[in-house]
C-alpha cells in the first residue's frame, strides 16, 4: 500500500507553495483541531477538483485521507519535538503525502506534468488507463512513446506500469482492478514489460507476481489466478529474490486461493506454508516418528502452521498438529488470538467443532481487538456481501458450546456496528445466535 493522495487535474506549483505555508501555520499552532481543519479543507478541495464531491463513497474517502494526514503529521511532529517546524518541513510533508521522497522531486514532477508530451505525463496517463481498463488509450500510448513500457513512476515505490496491474503497492487511489485487466497485462507483456522487474513498494524488491498474489483487488474481481497464470507462463519467478516464501506471503495477507495456486505451480513449501495450503503429506514430513520436529522446522513455524490451518479450514492438518502436541487454546503470535478465532472468522464449522472438542476456550479474547471467536465470526459474516452457510453453523456451534456475546464490542467500530445491524435484521443469524441451525 502507498498512502498517497491524488493530485488535482491541473496541479499548480504556486498553489502548493501557498499550501505549505498554511500547513506550517496549522502545524505550529500545536492544536490538533487546527491541523484537522486544514487537512479537511485540503482534502475536500482535492475531491472537488476531481469532481468526486457527489460520489456516495466520497465522505468515507475524505475521512480516510484526513486520517492518513493526521498519522503522518503525528509521525513528523514526534521527530521534530526538539526543533521548530520550518517551511521546508511542511513542504516535505506535502511531498510525502503525494508519494514523493522530497519536495524538489515533487516540484520536478509537477513541472514535468505541465508538458503534455513529457515522459512523466505519458506515464501518468498510462497508469490511469490501466486502472480504468482503457485498453485503447494504453495501446496508443505504448505505440507512441518509446520506452514507456519499462519506465518507472517518479513516486517512492518506483513501480513500472506492469506493477499497476496488481493493484498493490502503488498509490491507493489507483488500486483498482477493471474487468479486462488480464488483457491489459497481456498487452504490457507483449510490448516488452519485464515480468520480473522489482518495485520499491513495501521496502523494496517486490515482484509483480508477489504483489498480484497478495492483492485483495484482483481476488475480489475474480481474475487473480488468471493474472498469476499469465505471469508464470511468461517467465515470472515464483519465489522472490529475497529468499522468502511466496506461499507464506499469500497466507499472511489472507489470500488462501492464491497460496494454493502457487503451491500447485511448484512454490517452496515449509511447514507453515504446507499447513496453510492443506498439504498434510508435506506437513508430516517435518516430523520424526516420535512426534518431534525435524531440524528443518521450528516451534514458531509449527505455531504459525496451526494458525493458517485454522484460518483456511484445513481441518485434517489442524487435527494432525493437535496430535503432535499443539495446544488447542494456545495464544498465537500474531495478535494473541487462538485458532478458534481464525476458524470462526473463516466460517469453517468442521474446524471449529474439532477445536472445541479438543478443549479450545470458547470465550477467550484476542489481544488487539478484545473480541471472542463468536464476535470474530459475526464481524466476518457482517462484511460479506453474499450469503454463506458456514458462518451460521459456526455461530450456532459456538453458542451451543457456551459462547456469550458482548453487545458493547460492536459499538466501538463502524464496521462492527454495521455487522450488528445486519445480524439483528437477519432471521437466520438471529436463530443461529440462539443455537439453532436454520434451513436454507
Amino acid at each position: 500500500m502507498s498512502d498517497a493522495l491524488p493530485l488535482p487535474p491541473r496541479p499548480n506549483i504556486e498553489q502548493y507553495k501557498k499550501l505549505a505555508k498554511e500547513c506550517q501555520r496549522a502545524w505550529k499552532s500545536q492544536d490538533p483541531d487546527a491541523f484537522r481543519d486544514w487537512a479537511r479543507s485540503w482534502v475536500e478541495t482535492l475531491a472537488r477538483l476531481q469532481g468526486r464531491t457527489h460520489m456516495p463513497e466520497c465522505e468515507r474517502s475524505i475521512r480516510d485521507a484526513i486520517a492518513l494526514l493526521e498519522r503522518q503529521w503525528r509521525r513528523m511532529s514526534k521527530s521534530k519535538e526538539a526543533t521548530p517546524l520550518a517551511l521546508a518541513d511542511a513542504q516535505f510533508f506535502l511531498a510525502q503525502c503525494h508519494g514523493f521522497a522530497s519536495w524538489p522531486k515533487f516540484i520536478r514532477h509537477l513541472e514535468a506534468l505541465e508538458r503534455v508530451n513529457s515522459p512523466e505525463s505519458k506515464f501518468e496517463l498510462a497508469a490511469d488507463a490501466i486502472v480504468n481498463g482503457d485498453l485503447a488509450t494504453l495501446e496508443r500510448l505504448l505505440r507512441e512513446t518509446r520506452g514507456l513500457v519499462r519506465a518507472r513512476s517518479a513516486r517512492d515505490h518506483r513501480s513500472t506500469l506492469l506493477h499497476y496491474v496488481s493493484a498493490n503497492g502503488v498509490e491507493d487511489f489507483r488500486q483498482r482492478t477493471p474487468k479486462n485487466i488480464v488483457e491489459i497485462a497481456k498487452l504490457l507483456v507483449d510490448a516488452g514489460a519485464d515480468v520480473n522487474a522489482l518495485s520499491d513498494a513495501y521496502g523494496g524488491r517486490s515482484t509483480m507476481l508477489g504483489l498480484t498474489a497478495t492483492s485483495w483487488h484482483p481476488e475480489k474481481a475474480g481474475v487473480q489466478l488468471s493474472l498469476m497464470e499469465l505471469l508464470i507462463d511468461r517467465g515470472a519467478t515464483i519465489d522472490g529474490p529475497h529468499g522468502g516464501s511466496a506461499v507464506n506471503a499469500c497466507l499472511h495477507n489472507g489470500r488462501g486461493d492464491a497460496a494454493r495456486f502457487l503451491a500447485g505451480r511448484g512454490a517452496r513449501l515449509d511447514l507453515e506454508g504446507a499447513a496453510g495450503v492443506g498439504r498434510l503429506d508435506i506437513v508430516k514430513s517435518f516430523f520424526r516418528d516420535d512426534g518431534s520436529l525435524k531440524s528443518a522446522a521450528t516451534p514458531e513455524q509449527m505455531k504459525d502452521a496451526f494458525a493458517w490451518a485454522c484460518e483456511f479450514g484445513r481441518t485434517d492438518v489442524v487435527d494432525f498438529l493437535l496430535q503432535k502436541g499443539m495446544d488447542a487454546g494456545t495464544s498465537l503470535r500474531h495478535n494473541g488470538q487462538t485458532g478458534l478465532h481464525w476458524a470462526a472468522f473463516g466460517g469453517h464449522a468442521a474446524t471449529v467443532k474439532l477445536l472445541l472438542e479438543r478443549g479450545a476456550p470458547v470465550n477467550a479474547k484476542d489481544d488487539s481487538f478484545g473480541g471472542t471467536a463468536l464476535e470474530w465470526a459475526l464481524y466476518a459474516w457482517g462484511k460479506k456481501a453474499e450469503e454463506e452457510a458456514g458462518h451460521y453453523e459456526v455461530v450456532a456451534t459456538l453458542v451451543r458450546a457456551g459462547a456469550t456475546l458482548d453487545a458493547e464490542w460492536f459499538t466501538n467500530d463502524e464496521e462492527r456496528h454495521r455487522a450488528a445491524r445486519k445480524m439483528q435484521s437477519n432471521p437466520r443469524m438471529v436463530a443461529a445466535l440462539q443455537g439453532q441451525l436454520p434451513a436454507g
